[in-house]
């Protein structure tokens, strides 16, 4: 019997540097797609997100070819909080760990499937301070449109 497959996942700024990292079990490896469960283990507040207690599980849909990853975010008894998503480029999978450049700007996704864009701010300054090209500005604007059309369709991850 195969015991579980704990992948380290590493978020980092334009830079390279890791502005996050967290470890989640692999739950599926199909194509590009890959599948992570993952549980908080400890509170977080959060500026848009307020409160996640400890417990919160997570499921993170990472592909390799896209543009953006999503999470979907259920309370500790299961129940759905909200969906997450960030514009980030592609990741790399090697030897169990997940490394991929968070662009900053997200969406949250409420339960009704009402939304909101977040963080523009950070991603405008962060341009100037990295020089985000013409190029990589437009790749996240179509990201941007192409998450709003799998919300609005209720796409998957989406139910």
């Amino acid at each position: 019997m195969r015991g579980k497959q704990i992948v380290t996942v590493n978020s980092r700024k334009f830079d390279g540097k890791i502005h996050r990292t967290w470890q989640a079990e692999l739950k599926t490896l199909r194509d590009s797609l890959l599948v992570l469960t993952g549980e908080f283990d400890k509170k977080i507040v959060h500026p848009h997100l307020g409160e996640i207690v400890c417990g919160t599980m997570s499921e993170e849909f990472f592909w390799l070819d896209r543009w953006y990853s999503i999470f979907r975010f259920h309370e500790p008894d299961g129940t759905f909080k909200n969906f997450y998503c960030n514009v980030n480029m592609p990741p790399k999978f090697e030897n169990d760990v997940l490394d991929y450049i968070d662009l900053d700007i997200d969406i949250l996704v409420r339960k009704d499937f009402s939304f909101e864009i977040l963080d523009v701010d950070e991603f405008e300054e962060h341009s100037k301070l990295y020089d985000y090209s013409d190029v990589l500005k437009l790749k996240v604007n179509q990201t941007l449109e192409e998450l709003r059309e799998m919300i609005c369709r209720k796409k998957l991850p989406f139910p």
